[in-house]
């Protein structure tokens, strides 16, 4: 059964993993899809496997999110889900942390998404569903994390405070946190097959359930909460890491 019926969705970095899967999920549960990415060509392909409405846009530009903004507003009008996706990875210690380390991650991750929730607040129906893309990692601590950490810890007290700023017209806002999950953004890091395999195996070793998550599994919850089984659901954090962070 569709759930999301007559509903229109926007998934930011929707050309792969965990974006695209959840881009896939909610078009198959119904809804109408706009997926964005950076790259044309990526956004292209993306948006004629699915079926949806690609639109190019850098999240870690405020201005491109307002043209982003605009493009959606005059094309659709108002939207019902608004899951804020897009993100990248990368570490440094914080002793040889530079601006550039800092700036990469927050800008996207950080930036991005408060400017993205901000600018696409008045084209959100009364009733929709805002989700961010968080991380386990938020409440976690380990070494050369510490901005990526921050960047998602930030977001989780937005998405709390966003809860409260838009419950009068009943639009929830929550976060999603998953631990390790199989997407191209692991292959980004560039290491070679052995050292990606030793990755894998450390992190599985650390995560009860003995196994690495998968996008499907994020974009199962994504339609959980953009639907209406999800009513009552605001201002929450769940955490998806096969109990990693326990």
């Amino acid at each position: 059964m569709s759930i999301l019926n007559d509903k229109i969705a926007l998934v930011t970095g929707g050309n792969s993993g965990i974006g695209y899967a959840a881009a896939k999920e909610l078009k198959a549960q119904g809804a109408q899809v706009i997926i964005t990415g950076r790259r044309e060509d990526a956004v292209a392909s993306a948006a004629n496997q699915l079926g949806a409405t690609g639109i190019v846009a850098d999240q870690g530009q405020v201005s491109a999110i307002e043209a982003l903004a605009t493009e959606v507003q005059n094309k659709f009008g108002k939207i019902d889900i608004l899951f804020i996706n897009a993100g990248v990875l990368a570490g440094a210690g914080i002793d040889g942390a530079t601006e550039t380390d800092f700036d990469y991650v927050i800008d996207v991750n950080f930036k991005g998404a408060y400017f993205t929730l901000s600018r696409f607040i008045p084209l959100l129906n009364d009733g929709a569903s805002v989700v961010f893309l968080s991380s386990n990692v938020a409440s976690m601590n380990g070494a050369n994390t510490s901005i990526y950490s921050s960047s998602k810890a930030a977001l989780n007290a937005v998405m709390k405070i966003a809860a409260l700023e838009l419950a009068p017209r009943k639009i929830r806002v929550n976060a999603i946190s998953p631990g390790p999950t199989q997407t191209e953004i692991l292959n980004k890091l560039n290491l070679d097959e052995t050292s990606r395999k030793g990755l894998d195996d450390w992190m599985t070793e650390r995560i009860p359930l003995k196994k690495i998550g998968t996008a499907d599994d994020v974009a199962k919850l994504v339609s959980y909460f953009s639907g209406d089984a999800a009513s009552f659901i605001t201002g929450a954090e769940i955490v998806i890491d096969g109990g990693m962070s326990l």
